[in-house]
């Protein structure tokens, strides 16, 4: 009979973006709309789906418009004695651009006023079905698509007039867009009709699940989306393989497959590398610096014949120097940085600040963003050449390291045979490289499109159900993933089912998203064996069983109820539920209408009715913690089980006489997840509204002194049970943090996870100052984690002294 284990496990950590990788698409939406259900409610999210397909349609308009601007002087000169290209060369390039972008100003003028002058009863399914019959324009374009490229890269070494031209076209912005033009090169617009096709068909998709079965765009939609998937399956069997392909000296066929940014221990430090795996040979490169006008080159750091690669197991790797992760309140700080001049590009942009200024930002906003990305990751991925040395990559997560690792083993399984490259060899396959690379761009949101989405800024609820599809019992848990500042991250573990091959989990986790577009759920075996020990981190390696991701679409998440799902790794099912809440909602507190109860009651209510001067739920969960859970890696940052939380909410409410034996059994995250919903429950924070802005004012002054005078006269301003209880928590969190080497959770970690929690604006303040869910992450949470830290990281606050003090500094707060 399966048990669930709830001793505390240690959560491993988790990584990085799929390359690509994304659900199939089927031609009829999982559940189209029945007539007349929510049809109301589907018409307005196809005007919402239509309108940002819409916007950057007009932006893939001006990448065609910008593509054929130099195309008629360059004809002009084809005659002339002086001809930058021939009329051949010009032809190929160019080919069926003109017939491309005609179609799509035609589909672009009669869609927009379909949607500009929107009503119920629109149709727009003839647009669709029509340019999904014009695809054989695009099949003519795919199939000269590897000439174009060839011929354009053969010009451009051969003709600097037209490397020049190759290499910064302008691209006019949106119209509502305050950027002008951007550059591009050619290269990358070349590339834009294929990376279109995918894109229509998504948004095909998307209108056909939000239209209902009788409305009469459905049939002419459900062809549109027959017709794009064919055709893309046709066309993906074609562009893989000229993209990905290189021939080696002797004639032999050398394809590319995976390739991506990785974090190479070389020497001791931390080096950035873009990784080539090939059929045959894994190759670690440095983009070379190179001087204006000159393309852009690799330079080979290593490379092992994969018939010479081997993964060490933890019993074979030898004892290496520890890698020692970055501290975390300097990550932290780059965050904030990062958020802060994120804030600061929307202003200028906003304001019509001036383009240098704005290109200044971006640059140190993409400096600081490179150095998180570079010092970040934590997970160890060594690999060893049979014939030499071995090679120490760290990663962000267990899904990229897993990624990687098959994706290896998968080509390990062909009859391959040991080689060395000739220098002319290397130099062949290293020179491919920039050519056949698929990642283009350091995985920073500074790198992404303006059409991009920011991803989303809020609180997702997860509900891990069950799995289904194990062959034998195991024991079995799942871990969930989301991206935020470019990479992955863990931010939740269900428990550990013991002997199962169904484990039901059934366990809610609330995770914080901060820009986030996928998630991520891995399913792991746990392992007992201590033998098994990295020796890189010193953890217990335990088993993937499956992983699988999905894009967290704005359109199906928000919204009150909870959607299910299933993600399908590996002949395993894991069906799970998800709710996600914006961030803007999530400051909303709302009183308890039970005035008996302790959530979401003034603090100054449970402490006159207990006759405390601290919440007994405060000095329970504390004690609780510091009793069994001081030393638990994560306390206060690893979600606990939603159902158990509320729970305890529910005996803390009812002043029930079991609360002391139901502490004692319950899984530790909970109770420490009890403890920071009371605080977030409050009616209004616990350093109050009133005091905020004060608050916010005193962490920005530059004087230490009157910084000090300041910040105690604002815990002095408090009212004492919300003083009182302020004290206890910090000399709690301070001594929760003398056991980081073990724990791992810092001053800095903890003023994170508590900061927003004690300190946030009224709803009246956060509507005044913030328009973007990405103003709301920088302005508030980096003054709410300073300020908190303020006082953590001061000498110890006695209430009797504050009291008793007198204070040069006054102010009416």
């Amino acid at each position: 009979m399966p048990y669930i284990d709830e001793s505390p496990t240690m959560s491993p950590q988790l990584s990085a973006r799929s390359q690509g990788g994304g659900d199939s698409v089927s031609p009829t939406p999982p559940e189209g709309l029945a007539p007349g259900v929510e049809a109301g409610k589907g018409l307005e999210m196809r005007k919402l789906v239509l309108s940002g397909f819409l916007a950057s349609e007009e932006i893939y308009i001006n990448q065609l418009e910008a593509l054929l601007l130099p195309m008629k002087p360059l004809k002009a000169t084809a005659t002339t004695s002086q001809p930058v290209l021939t009329i051949q060369q010009i032809e190929t390039i160019f080919y069926k651009i003109q017939d491309i972008y005609e179609i799509h100003k035609e589909f672009y003028d009669n869609l927009c006023p379909k949607v500009q002058q929107w009503d119920s009863q629109v149709t727009m399914g003839h647009l669709f079905q029509k340019l999904a019959s014009q695809l054989g324009v695009y099949k003519a374009f795919v199939d000269n698509y590897k000439v174009a490229l060839e011929t354009a890269e053969k010009c451009s070494q051969s003709n600097n007039q037209f490397q020049k031209i190759s290499e910064e076209l302008k691209v006019k912005g949106p119209k509502d867009s305050k950027d002008s033009h951007t550059s591009v090169t050619m290269e990358a617009l070349l590339y834009k009709p294929i990376d279109r096709v995918t894109r229509s068909t998504l948004v095909l998709h998307d209108l056909l699940k939000h239209t209902p079965v009788d409305h009469p765009d459905y049939p002419l939609l459900q062809d549109a989306l027959r017709i794009s998937q064919n055709f893309l399956s046709s066309i993906n069997e074609d562009i893989d393989p000229r993209r990905t392909a290189v021939t080696t000296p002797k004639g032999e066929t050398r394809q590319l497959v995976k390739d991506g940014f990785l974090v190479e221990m070389s020497e001791s430090s931390r080096k950035l590398r873009h990784v080539f795996l090939f059929t045959d040979v894994l190759l670690c490169a440095k983009l070379k610096k190179t001087s204006a006008g000159k393309h852009q080159q690799y330079d080979c750091k290593w490379y092992i014949p994969l018939a010479d690669l081997v993964f060490p197991s933890p019993e074979e790797s030898e004892a290496s120097p520890q890698v020692h992760p970055f501290p975390d309140h300097e990550l932290e700080d780059m965050k904030m940085k990062i958020s802060a001049l994120k804030s600061e590009i929307q202003k200028e942009k906003a304001n019509k600040g001036q383009s240098r200024a704005i290109e200044r930002l971006k640059k140190k906003m993409f400096e600081n963003e490179f150095l998180l990305l570079l010092n970040s990751p934590t997970i160890p991925f060594r690999i060893h050449n049979r014939n030499g040395k071995s090679y120490l990559f760290l990663l962000s997560s267990d899904y990229e390291r897993s990624e990687w690792r098959e994706a290896i083993q998968k080509l390990q399984k062909k009859d391959l045979q040991a080689f060395v490259l000739s220098s002319v060899e290397l130099q062949v396959l290293t020179g491919s490289c920039f050519k056949l690379r698929t990642v283009h761009n350091i995985p920073v949101t500074s790198n992404k499109d303006d059409d991009e989405s920011p991803g989303l800024y809020g609180f997702l609820h997860v509900i891990v159900h069950s799995a289904k599809g194990f062959k034998q019992s195991a024991n079995l848990y799942c871990t969930l993933e989301v991206d935020s500042f470019g990479y992955f991250v863990s931010k939740a573990k269900t428990r550990v089912f013991r002997d199962t091959t169904e484990p039901k989990w059934d366990e809610e986790f609330e995770i914080e998203l901060e820009g986030s577009q996928s998630l991520r759920i891995l399913c792991y075996e746990k392992c007992y064996d201590k033998t098994k020990v990295n020796k890189d981190n010193n953890e217990i390696v335990d088993k993937i069983m499956g992983k699988g991701q999905i894009q967290l679409d704005p359109q199906t998440v928000e919204s009150k109820n909870w959607h299910t799902d299933v993600i399908e790794m590996n002949g395993i099912k894991v069906e799970f539920s998800m709710k996600f809440t914006s961030r803007d909602m999530s400051l909303k507190r709302t009183p308890s209408k039970k005035q008996t109860g302790v959530f979401g009651v003034k603090i100054s209510v449970v402490t006159k009715r207990e006759r405390s001067k601290v919440p007994y739920i405060v000095r329970q969960c504390i004690e609780e913690v510091e009793k069994r859970g001081i030393e638990e890696v994560g306390i206060y940052r690893i979600s606990g089980v939603a159902t158990d939380i509320q729970a305890l909410k529910a005996v803390f409410d009812a002043n029930n006489k079991d609360i002391l034996l139901m502490l004692s059994d319950m899984d530790i995250n909970a109770i420490a997840g009890t403890l920071k919903l009371y605080f977030r429950e409050l009616p209004e924070p616990l350093l109050t509204d009133r005091l905020y802005p004060a608050f916010m004012e005193g962490i920005a002054l530059s004087d230490p002194a009157a910084k000090e005078n300041c910040m105690m006269h604002l815990l002095r301003s408090l009212p004492d049970p919300n003083l009182i209880t302020f004290l206890f928590l910090l000399e709690h969190l301070k001594r929760v943090a003398e056991k980081e080497p073990i724990n791992k959770m810092s001053l800095h970690n903890l003023a994170t996870v508590f900061g927003p929690t004690l300190l946030r604006p009224s709803e009246v303040e956060s509507k005044a100052h913030l328009t973007s869910a990405a103003d709301i992450w920088s302005h508030d949470v980096m003054a709410q984690v300073q300020v908190l830290l303020y006082y953590l990281q001061h000498p110890p606050i006695s209430f009797a002294e504050l009291k008793r003090n007198t204070l040069y500094f006054s102010t009416d707060v």
